[in-house]
């Protein structure tokens, strides 16, 4: 991106379509320069016919209208597309610093009770929802109308110059970084006609250069080609798939849901946001329009190297039902998704789910699920919380707290750990606790973590921490007489992670589109080539072919370094010539930019 189409820094470069016009207002400044400096003193200042000095002229004010267009020029200029830029990617620091309201708002909440003087302040100026808030839309938006504002009218250029003609022959090509010079038997026309040829020849169907031959009178005759327009083609097909890529990541941020749920071996889920442990949706999604559709979890598969013990393969064996079909069993496996109801579904994480039966004082059962314990290291020492509320009769709520061991050993007295991921010996480690869990305070509550602070640990007479040890099938006292703990079973649970983004595919589009056309930005070669055949001095104008000797001299011009310039000279007067071209000699010239038309 660029503020406006500029000349190139070598001297006698123009860029495409603006050679006229810069020509002009070359003219015109020239002249305006002699006529105005004609007379000047060496001061710079200039007397009036009485003598007297005039007043220094008043600079006309803007207005509102030149206020506009000059805003609207600094908005579309490359400096300020490059600061929003990166002003767009500081901004969207603090996404990744503070927790974020869509995708975690009990983290949010925690950080708002542990900072009670910051958080507020922090949460009405948008930083726990820092992709909807007021200033990133605003840097996000002010970031598009740039882009949009410097592709037009480069857009316009680019077209007028595609559909003018190459900038004609220079009268000295003495100075041009690439020259060649050679003679000919044929007469200038023919010359000119074959350089033509030459220059037109097809690569990959397409013509090399587009070719003017041009009439200069006495009998010379000039070609102009120039070639390269896929080089800024490909520079305004990269902002375009810029542009592209921003609209493509708003519709996405607008359209997307990405929701996590733990499914139990035996259980299912369904593809309901109540069905979700956590979901975030972008804006305009409406959860209503969740496809239906329903995953149970079958079986589960896990291989471990028996050295290291390091996971080799995840295999979560589940069924599908989608409405009006029939059930399909599918298989999920690490970086292997399946796509249901328009979601991709991906396996993120297992472990073991003990089932457990609590029964309180008076007997009744108060608590009987699956409780996933996640894994801690690679040998699966995995660490769970059991919440009880419902207990009768008044009774305090109990709360559990400990490890889950696959296959336990006994390291010291009292000290257990795990040494394999398989289940060979499981073992559960828990601690009790007792009285308010604080689930009706209304603050959301990680289901992971017990809120120790209205709770008490159970301890013995001789005032130590009281641990169960319960082994699949056992059933042990609650102290204080809480009542009884049962370890029921121990199925596998899986972690899956469900995403559905519209703009997925055009993403990729538009990123492949960028990354092609800053290739041919950067790798397209921008030449322009001059050949001018004239009659050698004294020889008869209307010689025919075979007589008359010609001589014909050659210059080429590059945007920036380009070693390719002089070969690819070479290679076209070797073949209108038909033999190797001679280095001209004699005098330069003048500069060729200055004698250009």
């Amino acid at each position: 991106m660029t503020d406006r189409p500029r000349e190139a820094a070598r001297p006698g470069y123009r860029p495409e379509g603006l050679d006229d016009a810069f020509s002009d207002d070359a003219a015109r400044t020239a002249a305006s320069d002699d006529a105005s400096g004609a007379d000047a003193p060496a001061g710079g200042t200039t007397t009036g016919a009485d003598g007297t000095s005039p007043e220094p002229a008043a600079l006309p004010a803007l207005g509102p209208v030149g206020w506009l267009r000059w805003a609207w020029r600094q908005l579309t200029s490359m400096r300020v597309a490059l600061l929003l830029l990166v002003l767009l990617a500081v901004a969207a620091v603090p996404g990744s610093v503070f927790p974020q309201r869509p995708q975690d708002p009990a983290r949010v909440a925690e950080y708002l009770t542990e900072h009670p003087d910051v958080g507020p302040w922090l949460d009405r100026l948008g930083f726990f929802d820092v992709y909807a808030s007021v200033w990133f839309s605003a840097v996000y938006l002010l970031l598009f109308v740039s882009l949009i504002g410097c592709i037009l009218p480069r857009t316009r250029v680019h077209l007028a110059a595609l559909r003018g003609r190459p900038p004609r022959t220079p009268r000295r090509l003495g100075r041009f970084p690439a020259q060649g010079a050679g003679t000919s038997d044929d007469a200038p026309r023919a010359v000119a006609e074959r350089a033509a040829a030459v220059l037109r020849r097809r690569r990959l169907g397409v013509p090399a250069f587009r070719v003017d031959v041009h009439d200069e009178g006495r009998g010379t005759w000039s070609v102009s080609a120039e070639r390269g327009y896929l080089r800024e083609t490909g520079n305004l097909v990269f902002h375009l798939a810029l542009l592209g890529l921003l609209v493509s990541v708003a519709t996405g941020q607008l359209l997307h849901y990405r929701g996590q749920a733990i499914v139990v071996q035996g259980t299912g889920f369904a593809n309901v946001q109540a069905g979700y442990d956590s979901f975030e949706r972008g804006s305009a999604f409406d959860p209503a329009d969740l496809e239906p559709f329903t995953l149970r979890l079958d079986d589960f598969e896990s291989r471990f190297d028996p050295r290291t013990l390091q996971s080799r393969d995840f295999t979560a064996h589940v069924t599908v039902t989608e409405p009006g079909g029939e059930p399909t069993p599918e298989q999920i496996k690490v970086n292997h998704p399946i796509v249901a109801g328009g979601a991709k579904v991906y396996l993120m994480g297992n472990g073991y789910a003990p089932h457990l039966t609590v029964h309180d004082a008076a007997g009744e059962v108060a608590f009987s699920d699956a409780v996933p314990f996640l894994p801690q290291d690679e040998v699966y020492t995995s660490r769970g919380v059991v919440k009880v509320p419902d207990v009768s009769g008044g009774q305090d709520q109990v709360g559990l707290v400990g490890f889950l061991l696959p296959t336990a050993v006994e390291a010291a007295p009292g000290l257990w750990r795990s040494v394999d991921p398989q289940p060979a010996d499981p073992l559960l480690v828990l601690s009790v606790w007792r009285g308010n869990l604080g689930l009706d305070t209304g603050v959301p509550q990680n289901v992971y973590r017990l809120d120790e602070s209205r709770m008490q640990q159970a301890v013995d007479d001789a005032g130590d921490v009281v641990t169960l040890y319960v082994r699949p099938g056992e059933t042990v006292d609650l102290p204080d007489g809480l009542g009884t703990l049962t370890f029921d079973d121990m199925p596998r649970f899986v972690a899956l992670d469900l995403r559905h983004d519209p703009s997925l595919a055009w993403v990729l589009t538009f990123a492949l589109l960028a990354l092609a056309g800053l290739m041919a930005s950067l790798f397209a070669p921008r030449r322009r080539l001059w050949l001018r055949a004239a009659p050698r001095a004294g020889a008869p104008q209307d010689e025919g072919p075979g007589g008359a000797a010609t001589v014909v001299t050659a210059a080429g011009l590059a945007r920036g370094d380009d070693v390719g310039l002089q070969p690819e000279l070479d290679r076209v007067l070797t073949a209108v010539l038909g033999a190797q071209p001679a280095a001209p000699h004699g005098d330069p010239g003048p500069d060729p930019q200055e004698d250009r038309t």
